[in-house]
């Protein structure tokens, strides 16, 4: 089945954002994980500003239970603005009023986590038969290198699939789905190098096909959504997005792949949450040299002690 090239470029994106964040318990049973703070912005938000720089301007959060608190992020605050602006405090008045004025936040609620293909079945009603984004809540691109706008130009120029793919380690393939790949008569960009994908691998056990993985932006034809209702459960018993894309691959759907060599922050996990945590502060303006003074002081202080 192959898809239409030449369409509109994508204007709306699917944020899953269902997960019970275990990894970070107890810190994520009240809050939700996409809210936990990167210095004094939650992750969510820098998801939603990647989207809107990159022309997004509808956004859709497929929330769970316990998660309506990442909707009033988005929201308006005029008791709060009203305080700041009798303190004459403009600088944090914008930046309150700021989450508002990004994009339209729509949400649905996913009942049960099964899956990130389940997850983005939710979106069908709000889609229609547009292509669109799936940005995936806990991970995000540095603003100096973006991703998800050439993504969304060659989407739109194929008709088909476009992934994100990371160069990893060979040793550390076995843990991700994997793409096999061709070269592409897609040109990128400056840093990006464009490949055609032919087949991907969920944790190859051994001889993977690539050390290239698939990571957190897809952009997506409508086409998915007949695609995940024909894809039964996959690893872990859950509707995975990746199988539903191979259905799509196998029939004929051109899926391209955008190597991306940018500055990605992963904060799924502890480690990755505090090393964007680290990176982020020391590039502040208001904060970071005295904050990278202080860090080398404690690094400094922490070997003599060890």
């Amino acid at each position: 089945m192959a898809t239409d090239a030449g369409q509109r470029r994508a204007v709306k994106a699917v944020i899953p954002a269902a997960g019970l964040a275990t990894r970070f318990l107890p810190a994520t049973k009240a809050v939700p994980k996409e809210l936990l703070p990167v210095v004094d912005r939650p992750v969510l938000q820098y998801i939603v500003e990647e989207a809107a720089a990159a022309g997004i301007n509808d956004i859709l959060l497929v929330t769970g239970r316990g998660k309506t608190s990442m909707v009033d992020h988005f929201d308006r605050r005029p008791d709060l603005e009203a305080h700041l602006e009798a303190k004459g405090d403009l600088k944090r008045l914008a930046e309150v009023k700021r989450p508002a004025e990004l994009a339209e936040i729509y949400t649905c609620r996913q009942a049960e986590p099964l899956g990130l293909g389940h997850a983005v079945s939710f979106a069908e009603s709000h889609v229609g038969n547009e292509a669109f984004a799936v940005l995936l809540g806990d991970e995000f691109t540095d603003e100096a290198d973006p991703l998800l706008p050439d993504m969304l130009d060659i989407q739109a120029r194929t008709g088909g699939i476009v992934l994100a793919l990371l160069e990893v380690p060979w040793d550390e393939v076995s843990r991700y789905g994997v793409a096999s790949i061709k070269p592409s008569s897609e040109n990128g960009e400056g840093r990006l190098e464009v490949v055609e994908v032919t087949g991907l691998v969920e944790k190859p056990k051994e001889n993977p096909p690539s050390n290239l993985i698939v990571v957190g932006r897809y952009v997506l034809p409508s086409a998915i959504f007949d695609a995940i209702r024909r894809t039964g459960p996959g690893a872990g018993g859950e509707i995975q997005l990746t199988d539903a894309i191979a259905l799509l691959l196998e029939e004929g759907t051109p899926v391209h792949g955008v190597v991306f060599r940018g500055v990605r922050y992963d904060t799924g996990a502890p480690l990755g949450y505090l090393q964007a945590v680290v990176q982020l502060a020391c590039q502040r303006a208001d904060l970071g040299e005295q904050f990278r003074e202080w860090l080398a002081d404690f690094v400094a202080n922490t070997k003599e002690r060890g």
